[in-house]
Parts: C-alpha cells; sequence; structure tokens
C-alpha cells in the first residue's frame, strides 16, 4: 500500500453509500480516511452534496481539504472535472455519500444522489448496512440495492453497529448468498459518535481538539475492523475518467484586490472552489474571524460572508460592536459584499433582538421550522455577483428566518418549491439565504473581483 501518487484520471476511489441516513457512513468515510491517511497514503477526501460540515471531519482525517460533488448544484457535466482537480497527484479517494444510495433531489429521478455520482466517477460503491437490527434479512437488503441500477457496482459490505461475534457469524452466512463481499465490520462505539444539533453535526471549528479525538478513534475503529487491502484493491479497479480536470479560469492583474472572507466558528460553510475562484480571478483571500477581530483585515476592498451558525454565536457577534461598525462602512461605501444565510443574518439590523450590523433593514431570529431544499433561482436584479437573468442552482438550510424576506431589490427569484422573490440587493450588497456553488458559474467570482477593482 506505498503511494503511487497517480494522475486524477485514474486515483484510485471508493464510494461509501448507505441504505438511509443515520447508518454510519460519515464515521466509515471518515475513518477510512483516517486509517489510510496513517498509513503515508495522500487520500483526497469528498462529499456528495450540498453538506458543509462533513468535509471539515474529512479535512481532519487527511490533512487536505474537504470538496464537494454536487450534480445538482454544479451540473452532472462538472462532478468528474472537479473530482479530478480535487484527486489530482493523491493516491486514493474516498467519497462520502449523501442520505439513502439512490435518494437525490426531490422529483428529479436519480439526479444528485450517491448512485448518479458513483456512476459519474465510474466508482465502486461500499455499502455501509447498520445491521443492529436484523441478521439474515441483512442479505435481501443489500442483494436489493446491489441489482437495483446494473450500472451501480457495489463491490462490498460494511457492517456496522455489530453486536456481538454471534450477530457477526449470522450476517456474514447471510451475505454469502449475496455474493457481496464483506470487508468490514464494526462494532459499537460510543468515543466515535459526534455531537448534533439542530442542523446536523456540531462543526470542527467549534469543537476542534474533540473532533481530532474523534476522528483518530474513528481511523482506528476502521482499521481493525475493516479489510484495508480489500478496500484498497476495490479502489484501484474504478474505471478510468475521461474529459478535462476543472481548472478556476485565471485573470492576469497587476494588483491583487483583498477580499475578506469570514470563518471562525460562527462562519464555517464554504466551499473549497470559491476561495481558488476568486484567488484565480484576481484577489488576495484574507479569512477573518468575527467573533475575535475587530477589524477587517487591512485594505479590503471586498467582503464574503458565508454560512454557518450566527444564531449560536449572536451574543458574541454583538458585542464586536467594532467588526460590526467597519462591516457597516464597508458596505455604505458600495464596496462589493455578498452575504449568503448567516452572512444575511449577519448584515441584519438585528439577530434574535441582539443588535447586528444594520446594513439591512430588517430582523432575523429562529423560526423553529427547518427550511431545506435545492432551488431554481433566477437573478432579479443586477448585482456584484450576476446580472439580472442569470439562472443559478442553490440550495437552502436554515431554521431562522428574515423580515422582510427581500428588499426592494430581491436577489432571487425562486421557483420551488413555491414561487417567491427572496434576499436584497443594495448598492455594493448582495445578500441571500440561498446557497450557490460558484464553481457552476465561473462569471460569479470574475465579476466579484472585478468589482472590487472599481468600486
Amino acid at each position: 500500500m506505498s503511494p503511487s501518487g497517480s494522475s486524477s484520471s485514474s486515483v484510485p476511489r471508493l464510494v461509501i453509500a448507505a441504505p438511509s441516513s443515520g447508518s454510519g457512513k460519515t464515521t466509515v468515510a471518515t475513518g477510512l480516511m483516517a486509517a489510510f491517511a496513517s498509513r503515508g497514503l495522500a487520500v483526497s477526501p469528498h462529499k456528495v452534496g450540498p453538506d458543509y460540515i462533513d468535509p471539515g471531519y474529512h479535512a481532519l482525517a487527511t490533512g487536505r481539504v474537504g470538496r464537494n460533488l454536487d450534480a445538482y448544484l454544479c451540473g452532472p457535466e462538472l462532478v468528474a472535472p472537479l473530482f479530478a482537480h480535487g484527486a489530482r497527484g493523491c493516491d486514493l479517494a474516498v467519497v462520502e455519500g449523501v442520505m439513502g444510495m439512490y435518494d437525490g433531489a426531490a422529483g428529479e429521478g436519480e439526479l444528485a444522489s450517491t448512485a448518479h455520482v458513483a456512476k459519474l466517477l465510474r466508482a465502486p460503491v461500499v455499502l455501509v448496512v447498520d445491521a443492529s437490527s436484523q441478521s439474515r434479512s441483512v442479505a435481501a437488503l443489500v442483494h436489493g440495492f446491489a441489482s437495483w441500477d446494473p450500472e451501480v457496482r457495489v463491490g462490498g459490505v460494511i457492517l456496522n453497529k455489530v453486536a456481538s461475534d454471534r450477530h457477526e457469524a449470522l450476517l456474514r452466512e447471510a451475505l454469502d448468498a449475496a455474493g457481496v463481499p464483506v470487508l468490514g465490520v464494526l462494532r459499537r462505539a460510543p468515543q466515535v459518535d459526534t455531537p448534533s444539533r439542530h442542523l446536523g453535526l456540531v462543526p470542527v471549528a467549534e469543537r476542534r481538539a474533540a473532533a481530532v479525538e474523534a476522528v483518530a478513534a474513528m481511523g482506528a475503529q476502521v482499521a481493525a475492523g475493516c479489510d484495508l487491502e480489500g478496500l484498497m484493491a476495490l479502489a484501484r479497479s474504478a474505471g478510468a475518467l475521461s474529459g478535462e480536470v476543472w481548472e478556476p479560469p485565471v485573470t492576469t492583474t497587476e494588483t491583487r484586490e483583498v477580499v475578506a472572507v469570514a470563518g471562525g466558528p460562527a462562519f464555517t460553510f464554504s466551499y473549497a472552489e470559491h476561495t481558488e475562484l476568486l484567488t484565480a480571478a484576481g484577489a488576495e483571500v484574507v479569512v477573518f474571524d468575527p467573533l475575535r477581530d475587530e477589524q477587517l483585515p487591512e485594505g479590503t476592498s471586498g467582503l464574503v460572508i458565508g454560512g454557518g451558525f450566527p444564531e449560536v454565536y449572536a451574543a458574541e457577534l454583538s458585542a464586536n460592536e467594532p467588526l460590526r461598525k467597519a462591516v457597516s462602512a464597508l458596505a455604505r461605501s458600495g464596496a462589493p459584499v455578498a452575504a449568503e444565510c448567516a452572512g444575511l443574518l449577519y448584515l441584519c439590523r438585528e439577530l434574535d433582538g441582539m443588535p447586528m450590523c444594520g446594513v439591512l433593514d430588517a430582523s432575523g431570529g429562529m423560526s423553529g421550522r427547518l427550511t431545506l431544499g435545492y432551488r431554481d433561482a433566477v437573478a432579479l436584479s443586477d448585482s456584484v455577483l450576476a446580472v439580472a437573468g442569470t439562472r443559478m442552482r442553490g440550495h437552502e438550510f436554515h431554521r431562522t428566518a428574515v423580515e422582510p424576506g427581500s428588499g426592494a431589490a430581491p436577489a432571487w427569484g425562486v421557483r420551488a418549491p413555491e414561487r417567491r422573490v427572496e434576499g436584497f440587493v443594495q448598492q455594493g450588497v448582495h445578500a441571500s439565504y440561498l446557497h450557490t456553488h460558484w464553481a457552476a458559474e465561473p462569471g460569479v467570482a470574475r465579476r466579484f473581483v472585478e468589482r472590487c477593482r472599481t468600486s
């Protein structure tokens, strides 16, 4: 299992799938990443779908940035090129699936499902099965998933939450008839559990020391319970990928505009490609922490505030009055400001009754209602991100609400699940609940940096 430095088109790869959410995909995928990385392999971590949190654990396990593969947000044609971009020069890629293996975008068939991405990557699938409440029935379950779509190759099973040696023997006996090899057996292990709250797992940035311990425990559990040689052999059986490797389009400039990007525990949601696109467009990206930094980075000419959990840190964000005033002043100057979800809340007048930046004449707060799903959207107003009429796909994921939900110049018209307008465009500000993936529309980053240069 020595490093090989494979080209991105032939890098060995596995997709980790499951019959349903809660089966243990994150534990197994992160554990595999950590186990192989600890053996000296360069492991490329990927996540199917729009999830921002799991890639943080993947990054801890591998020492490489976690990347998303989303066939809805970016289109099926970009999945393999984006994968190749992230996996270039690696010895192995591990792709964690989303939900159940065949669950995709609502009403869109297989689109954006784990199975769809596995086919686009020509990658074998390892099915993680929660075996805690079954024995012989596991064979019927695995047979069904393995035979449902003949273009999806289920190359092995990892049995999770196995109670005892006797339970394991019963499961193995049943699976002998299914024709799918057992490549791992994991017992219940509380030490690998990660805490959750209203939007899923608690991000790494909020519990780094504990997260490091949890990832190490996942790696140790997987190394002890899984056939790593067998899994690597399966990964090497992946078909070669054809086509180009995704690259951010480069703009040649004499000067680099400073673009401040919010980070830290309150703003953890971002796609790696956004920073790469901004850099390629001529920006010097500087990350700052709104919980701790009292001023924006020196020379800031544009500001990007992504998603996260400002509702958890509302008191601390409010207490940092110097930074709130600096953000407000930057926005009033007409400089480009792009805010998504958490960023939208931070720009509001208040959040749960606590003062925020006051850039938008709106108030935000916890709603108790989960808003979740993919969205088809069209830009309704010319902004620092797009011209009116630009169509993009996005994703919403929040338990907060903003009143009013849009300004005099709305950011987006959203078609599903109901037709509505959403977000705010004013001066250089574009603020919205919609998360978008800029790789699908590289002109977004170029337009933003150009506005930084001319505003």
